[in-house]
């Protein structure tokens, strides 16, 4: 079991988690927003991660995970892909997916539209589960640092969601 600590480029705040699985592209570990406290999944491109570390606040909030025996697997189904390949996975998994680029600030809720040369045009799902169709912005796939799954405030987004498609 190990917690490790990311300084993600353009962010100013660092990112902390338990690392589960990593290969030559992303890491994947389950995300400590504060304390001892486990929130989902997160995949840090590692073309963003401008370092990593452990340190002794690491060190007392692995033991704490340990004590609590917090499991440090994948999830079953998990594999590793490109980034599109992760949103697919993602989307397929949980109906929607949530990702952030350079703006630490936004969280980007959305579904596949299309992918136009390296852009990704997405569905926007907003915080209240409406699905905006003709969103236009067209997102640079190799400026996506972040992707997240299974947190709160995604599966809440992804209930809000589907509660819209059932009033359809």
């Amino acid at each position: 079991m190990k917690v490790e600590t990311y300084k993600i480029k353009d962010w100013e705040d660092s990112e902390q988690g338990l690392l589960l699985a990593e290969n030559e592209q992303w890491i994947l570990v389950k995300h400590i927003p504060v304390d001892y406290v486990i929130d989902g999944y997160r995949l840090y491109h590692k073309g963003f991660v401008e370092e990593r570390s452990s340190t002794v606040q690491d060190a007392q909030i692995e033991k704490v995970l340990r004590l609590k025996n917090v499991e440090d697997a994948p999830p079953a189904n998990f594999s590793f892909a490109d980034t599109l390949g992760l949103l697919d996975w993602v989307e397929s998994n949980y109906g929607i997916f949530e990702f952030q680029d350079d703006d630490e600030s936004e969280l980007f809720y959305g579904k596949k539209n299309r992918i136009e040369n390296n852009a990704l045009i997405i569905d926007m799902i907003h915080s209240d589960g409406s699905v905006e169709v003709d969103y236009d912005y067209e997102f640079n796939l190799d400026e996506i640092r972040v992707i997240t799954f299974e947190s709160d405030y995604h599966t809440s987004i992804q209930l809000l969601w589907r509660d819209q498609l059932n009033k359809a």
